[in-house]
């Protein structure tokens, strides 16, 4: 990951000159950093600055864990849309299904995109007729897309969201006959890998089997 190769060389190392180095705002690494800081793999002290944690330096507990367990022990359902559905209606699917990014499909349910609420933003401010248009117009289609395999590692997914900066990677299996053409089985989020880390520890604390 870059950034802890970035604090592995200039710790202590503000946020601040992380997002220089990176060329980015803070607050995009806010979620990274956060993230990263709660598996241990990197410490905060205030008005110091990020250096490695005992995760990074032992490379053992949640990093041994997370290197042996399978995304497809964690992923969680995906909420898929056809991508002949409107911007409209995709806005609302946001709201109901409580989700950062929809997964868009074809009709012959094959993986084909992902739609964010910034894709949605982007295409309605000040485009009175944007309701209507199909989210297969507005999508980051794939293969242009960062995405996770069933068998890849938990620690993977970590180091893909912190390298790409992003909240969400589907996870595909592509088929023999069409490589180019998957399908999607799940996907992995930051708010899914807080969540696990938080069970993990609680089951430590409490002297229970680790997932």
């Amino acid at each position: 990951m870059e950034l802890l190769e970035l604090v592995k060389r200039h710790a202590p190392i503000t946020g601040e000159q992380l997002a220089e180095y990176l060329g980015v705002s803070r607050p995009t690494l806010r979620s990274d950093l956060s993230l990263l800081v709660m598996l241990g793999l990197l410490d905060a002290k205030p008005k110091v600055g990020y250096f490695l944690g005992n995760s990074y330096r032992a490379n053992s507990e949640p990093v041994q864990q997370f290197n042996s367990m399978k995304v497809r022990e964690v992923q969680g359902v995906p909420v898929n849309v056809p991508d002949s559905l409107s911007v409209h209606d995709a806005v609302i699917t946001l709201f109901t299904e409580n989700a950062d990014t929809l997964l868009v499909v074809n009709e012959q349910k094959r993986f084909v995109g992902i739609v964010t609420p910034k894709d949605l933003l982007k295409i309605t401010l000040g485009n009175a007729g944007a309701a209507a248009i199909p989210v297969s117009m507005v999508m980051t289609r794939y293969p242009n897309i960062v995405t996770l395999m069933p068998d890849d590692s938990v620690m993977e997914a970590i180091r893909k969201m912190s390298l790409h900066q992003v909240d969400c990677l589907p996870v595909i299996v592509p088929r023999e006959e069409q490589p180019t053409d998957p399908e999607v089985t799940g996907w992995v989020s930051k708010s899914s890998i807080i969540r696990l880390m938080a069970d993990i520890t609680m089951s430590r604390e409490l002297g229970e089997p680790e997932l």
